[in-house]
């Protein structure tokens, strides 16, 4: 489980395009979506070379779609997949820092879109790993379907099921080693979303890692909020944000969570406390705005 050099991570990053295109052609868990189906899976699938975040905690995402990789010497967790053909992209990422995906002991996802849940399957294919997540997400990965319930139903493409998904329930914490990662189920983008939190070290410096689900009220044409207990979820949800201890702040999409002028050094760094509380307040300006609307359009 050493890490690689920086020679080596060179070469695999070198490499990585070819790799994938191999692994696509022979893995039909990996296919890529349609124009049709994904106008930004494309762009979404950008290779993204991998980083230390802090600690134990790195990104092995792609430059769209976020995936983080927290690690121990007995063992290792994932937090999502992102699109279907992103999971090679996403295992070269893991080997081009020195780990092997098959020390993956445990999946995590934040919530079950093809954008986030896709590469899954593939993933604990590769890895072995048990996925876990919270009842309602565990449902729809394993039909690889959204159901009705979800404000975006009927407009989501499908992904590639995944097997034998372990029901997690609210503020439960799953264990990989001596890893520790606590759910806190913060709904209302989609049933059953949820927000990860766990401590990393490095150097004698502990801080809090939030990956926070989304909380965009997106949906369908006909969809209303005010009709749906979502909007109950929803102020759930930005409380829980809100509450939480949160010292570096990373989202499914890096885009909501300013992560790249972050990385690059722009603004407040990885490190901020009120990350959080900023993310749920724009959370909170976004679900009203969008009630609003649906007000005045009745």
């Amino acid at each position: 489980m050493r890490r690689a050099s920086r020679c080596a991570t060179m070469v695999a990053g070198m490499t990585l395009l070819s790799s994938v295109a191999a692994a696509q052609g022979a893995d039909p868990l990996t296919r890529p979506y349609t124009a049709t189906e994904c106008s930004n899976c494309v762009e979404w699938n950008t290779p993204q070379a991998p980083f230390r975040i802090h600690g134990n905690t790195w990104y092995v995402g792609t430059r769209g779609l976020a995936a983080i990789l927290i690690t121990s010497p007995d063992g290792h967790v994932l937090i999502d997949g992102a699109l279907p053909n992103s999971a090679p992209l996403i295992l070269d990422n893991i080997r081009a820092l020195g780990f092997e995906p098959r020390d993956v002991r445990l999946i995590l996802n934040s919530h079950a879109h093809f954008d986030h849940s896709g590469g899954i399957a593939a993933l604990q294919r590769a890895s072995g790993a048990q996925v876990a997540a919270s009842g309602p997400s565990a449902s729809v990965l394993e039909r690889g379907a959204s159901t009705p319930g979800d404000p975006q139903h009927g407009i989501l493409a499908g992904f590639p099921p995944v097997q034998r998904v372990r029901r997690i329930r609210d503020g439960e914490t799953v264990r990989a080693g001596r890893i520790a990662m606590t759910a806190h189920v913060t709904a209302g983008h989609t049933p059953g979303g949820t927000t990860w939190a766990w401590r990393s070290c490095a150097g004698g410096k502990c801080l809090e890692v939030v990956y926070a689900d989304s909380q965009t009220p997106a949906s369908a044409d006909g969809f209303r909020f005010s009709d749906s207990p979502a909007v109950a979820e929803f102020e759930r949800a930005i409380r829980t944000l809100e509450a939480l201890s949160c010292d570096i702040l990373l989202t499914p999409h890096p885009v909501a969570s300013a992560l790249w002028e972050r990385v690059e050094g722009k603004g407040s760094g990885l490190i901020d406390p009120t990350a959080c509380r900023r993310y749920a307040a724009t959370a909170r300006e976004r679900l009203a705005q969008r009630l609003e609307t649906e007000r005045t359009t009745r």
